[in-house]
């Protein structure tokens, strides 16, 4: 059985394809009184939702697709949770829209993502205090809407802190930070490094979101100053038109939510324009590493070597996905794109034997694909490229806590941290993977990073890993007590080091071999007990080791190119 949705349809209709529902919501009702698996056709144009759309159990066997699916006829069929701006005024060149208590943290002109409007750092000499910040420059004092940036206040950690306000103290400007954020990164931040201890964000190194920051053409800012009555500004950039110009800004926080459901699949479609909007209130966003951040709790020293140490949270929240599969069993997620997204792409947790081929991440605020304790989970020929744009910390693929996950001929390039990040697990094999063009935000991590105890049947394998961008990296990590890991016939190349073989805690029961580099690992002359090292060949020609490793080098990456 197939029922059709259209932008132009109607939910009095039969859904049929000369007269199809409206909503996905319709279709689901029709969907549940019919025996059997179902097919539903979604048309191309704009499917705005106005709620998340959520399947559960009683969903089980049905399928949403694009209209004609893997045919050259097949049609863009775009779930969107986003809502057009329009009432533009033109003032002194800026274009203005009343929004009334609409949050708005991105924004999408013309499909581009517009960037906030930023300045780089406090003005003036400014020192920080107990509650937040002096300086000498009165700018500060017209402040209203600014969200504080900390970028690398770990090498790995990148946190974002609004404002409560701004007054003078004679010559001096007085800033106040937001409460409980400010707070929770004073108590994480602190640390001890060659003989020099941090405690706190320290200063800034932007500042975003206030119109007076609104210099650079294509950038926008919402101005709160009036609660309930925000009003949207943007710098155009030249010949954009308000009057031809499609401006949206995302609205919903999570598009798709699918819980208990079986055997469902998502074929063809692309999901856009959602946000996240939790870094915007007064808690912030205390990140610490990859996708997870600090909201009190409490916090534990770890020891890095004599004199050197830092906090971390005794416990985390991961960021959340804008499409959401939770203890789902034999789901297919084929085809699609996640685009113009304001947390991660796709959020998995538990459930068994989901399959996600042959997709596209791209745009995207934090990360693309996030797994957390499923079983026989298969994330293969999916490409991942350009997320991690507000979140720098983020990874393109993250898997944690799984058992038999495969990470398979997947490409991750321009990405601000690690490319692939595992974390503890049993089974999990990364194989075949590309990754170009990692770390290019923030330091200490990979192109590909293993963390913690691997259980039997671990593998890193065959994965071609170039171009990891920031200082002090490593191209291939295994960190953090990493354990029961084969790392076989991978090449490593342009990376600040290629592999470190001394961590803490120590690597165990670890082999390398067979791997290719273009410098030795970190550790290759003295391997600790816990790893063996063996038939591992460093060829510092860049050509020599192209033809050396053509076989591997032709096997990696995605399995059906795209333009």
């Amino acid at each position: 059985m197939e029922f059709h949705v259209s932008p132009q349809g109607d939910d009095s209709w039969s859904g049929s394809a000369e007269r199809p529902f409206l909503t996905l919501e319709r279709a689901r009702s029709a969907a549940r009184e019919v025996p059997g698996e179902v097919v539903v056709r979604l048309r191309g144009g704009t499917h705005v939702l106005t709620r998340p759309f959520e399947l559960a159990e009683p969903d089980s066997g049905t399928v949403y697709e694009a209209y004609g699916y893997g045919s050259a006829a097949q049609e863009e069929a775009v779930v969107s949770g986003g809502r057009p701006i329009s009432g533009w005024q033109e003032r002194d060149g800026v274009w203005r829209a009343e929004v009334g208590d609409l949050e708005v943290r991105q924004l999408y002109v013309d499909g581009r993502r517009a960037a906030r409007a930023a300045v780089a750092g406090l003005p003036g000499a400014a020192e920080a205090t107990a509650t937040g910040y002096v300086t000498d420059s009165a700018e500060p004092r017209g402040w209203r809407s600014a969200e504080f940036v900390y970028r690398g206040v770990y090498p790995w950690s990148e946190a974002r802190l609004g404002m409560a306000e701004a007054g003078a103290d004679g010559d001096r400007t007085v800033i106040t930070m937001a409460q409980p954020g400010f707070g929770w990164a004073v108590e994480l931040y602190n640390s001890t490094w060659a003989g020099n201890t941090s405690r706190g964000p320290g200063l800034p190194t932007s500042i975003e979101n206030e119109p007076g920051f609104l210099r650079e053409p294509g950038t926008f800012v919402l101005d709160r100053s009036r609660p309930g009555e925000h009003v949207l500004l943007y710098l155009p950039l030249p010949g954009e038109d308000p009057a031809r110009t499609t401006v949206v800004a995302p609205v919903l926080e999570t598009l798709v939510r699918v819980a208990g459901a079986r055997e469902v699949a998502f074929r063809g479609l692309v999901f856009a324009e959602a946000t996240w909007l939790r870094p915007g209130r007064p808690e912030g966003f205390v990140h610490y590493h990859g996708s997870g951040y600090y909201e009190g709790g409490g916090v534990e020293t770890a020891v890095l070597g004599e004199g050197a140490s830092v906090t971390y949270p005794s416990s985390s929240v991961t960021i959340p996905a804008c499409v959401t599969f939770d203890d789902t069993t034999g789901v297919v997620i084929e085809g699609c794109r996640f685009t113009r997204l304001g947390a991660s792409g796709l959020g998995v947790s538990g459930g068994d034997r989901l399959t996600v081929r042959g997709c596209d991440f791209e745009t995207i605020s934090a990360g693309g694909v996030v797994v957390t304790g499923s079983r026989a989970t298969t994330l293969e020929d999916n490409r991942v490229r350009r997320i991690g744009l507000e979140f720098s910390g983020s990874p393109g693929i993250a898997v944690t806590g799984t058992k038999g996950c495969v990470v398979a001929n997947n490409e991750i390039t321009q990405v601000p941290h690690c490319g692939i990040v595992a974390g503890p697990g049993e089974g999990t094999r990364i194989l075949r993977n590309l990754t170009v063009d990692t770390m290019q935000v923030l330091a200490d991590g990979g192109g590909v990073y293993l963390s913690g105890a691997q259980g039997e049947g671990a593998e890193v394998r065959g994965n071609m890993i170039t171009d990891t961008r920031t200082p002090y990296n490593f191209g291939l990590y295994l960190d953090y007590g990493a354990s029961g890991v084969v790392v076989e016939e991978n090449v490593v190349a342009r990376a600040d080091n290629t592999a470190v073989l001394h961590v803490g805690p120590p690597l165990e029961n670890v082999v390398f071999r067979g791997n290719f580099w273009d410098a030795d690992p970190l550790g290759h002359d003295d391997v600790p007990g816990g790893v063996t090292y063996e038939g591992n060949v460093t060829i510092k020609d860049e050509r020599e080791l192209n033809a050396a490793t053509a076989d591997i080098r032709a096997r990696a990456g995605l399995l059906t190119p795209r333009g």
